[in-house]
């Protein structure tokens, strides 16, 4: 028997059934079950079946095939079928078990991802790239501007829609970075997995597949497709600049604020529909915008906070404040504030509330707030009005009215209950 083969174990009454891996020790068997978790045990006593051989390929060459960024494939082309870039940055979707080590670990190119993904296969044929291989908490701006780099090359070289894989922790932060920094005639579909590939109740196929049929859709939009229930039914396809990740742990963890998804993919159909308007495959041309200022920040108000955090991001170029309610902080924080819009920060309040928008006109302190220079992001996400800030600060001369203008759909007309 080798590592690779299906096995079975008998030992002192118990039966283990599964892939054999390889062992740090020759006193101890290590069998990875079909539920996905590996079980030890002792080689003395051990009775072993080897059911089938070679099961599962296992070598030592790296995952990556090479540095970082260099990673790209293709696959052999049906001309009766469009063309889907896969774009990895890392996270859980496209992983497959290690059986060197029995770990999980990401996969790159797109023969690599077809082997994590059987489903793709006869979809779509797919260009592979790799942008990162990172955890998404390690999400950086300079990584926003090659993925968007990397979206614009693959759109210029003819593909059809984009799939780009990412962490779940920080998704709702680049599809928000992608819709600012690109105009784009096809699709581009955010997915991710919150359950690795060798659970059983992974959502990786599911998302994957659901994700290339949005791809291949009509809707020519920055997109998040995930699990729009616990089961593996529907897929929900929000628009990039108004998801928010709002579960650690659940498949259906991915909610459009203020609204229904913009769309959904029926697993089982495979069918692709929309609820609301949305910009048409084609209706733009490809257009590239992507300098950022990184030098913005995103602070919460919270009762009997001292002015003194201010001094932080004193001399920032921007700032978004996650007000309260209708967009408020302490009045003690009001002169610290337009101490530093006139030092040259620009100040935007958004609402911690998750639902409704900002509006500063109705109470005192909100008026003060204007007089001191704080620009409204109407309902704008926080985190995306951090992002949008970003971009804004570096690519338009009104900053202030830029803030305030619905640019890749993340400020709705209006905020109203919708259930």
């Amino acid at each position: 028997m080798n590592p690779g083969d299906r096995v079975r174990v008998d030992r002192a009454d118990r039966t283990y059934e599964g892939v054999l891996l390889p062992s740090s020790t020759d006193d101890q068997l290590v069998v990875k079950l079909e539920g996905g978790y590996n079980v030890g045990v002792d080689r003395d006593g051990a009775d072993v079946e080897v059911l089938a051989e070679d099961v599962y390929r296992i070598d030592g060459t790296d995952a990556a095939g090479g540095d970082e960024g260099d990673a790209s494939s293709e696959i052999e082309f049906d001309e009766d079928l469009p063309t889907i870039s896969l774009i990895s940055t890392g996270g859980t979707i496209a992983s497959t078990v290690d059986y060197r080590t029995g770990a999980v670990t990401a996969q790159f190119d797109a023969e690599d991802v077809l082997r994590a993904v059987p489903d793709l296969a006869g979809r779509a044929n797919y260009r592979g790239r790799v942008v990162a291989n990172i955890l998404s908490e390690n999400m950086e701006p300079p990584i926003w501007r090659d993925l968007a780099d990397a979206v614009h090359e693959e759109i210029e070289a003819g593909v059809d829609g984009v799939v780009v894989m990412h962490g779940t922790d920080t998704m709702q932060y680049s599809a928000s970075a992608l819709s600012f920094m690109l105009e784009t005639p096809v699709p581009i579909v955010f997915t991710g997995s919150q359950r690795s590939a060798d659970r059983p109740s992974s959502d990786n196929v599911m998302n994957a597949v659901s994700a290339v049929e949005a791809a291949k859709s009509d809707c020519a939009e920055v997109l998040v497709c995930m699990h729009a229930t616990e089961s593996d039914d529907v897929c929900a396809l929000h628009r990039g600049t108004r998801v928010r990740k709002n579960h650690t742990s659940r498949r259906d963890a991915f909610e459009t604020v203020g609204a229904e998804p913009l769309g959904e993919v029926d697993y089982e159909t495979e069918a692709v529909s929309f609820r609301r308007d949305y910009r048409r495959r084609g209706d733009t041309d490809l257009e590239i915008s992507p300098d950022l200022e990184s030098d913005v920040a995103l602070l919460k108000f919270t009762p009997g906070m001292d002015p003194a955090f201010l001094d932080v991001v004193d001399g920032s170029e921007g700032l978004i404040i996650e007000g309260t309610g209708l967009g408020h902080v302490h009045t003690d924080l009001i002169p610290r504030i337009e101490e530093l819009i006139e030092d040259g920060t620009t100040v935007v309040m958004t609402s911690q509330c998750l639902e409704g928008r900002v509006c500063d006109r109705v109470y005192d302190t909100g008026r003060d707030l204007l007089e001191a220079g704080v620009v409204e992001a109407g309902d704008t996400l926080p985190g995306t009005a951090k992002v949008k800030l970003m971009w804004a600060l570096a690519n338009s001369e009104h900053v202030a009215e830029a803030m305030g203008t619905a640019l890749a759909g993340e400020i709705q007309e209006r905020s109203v209950p919708w259930e």
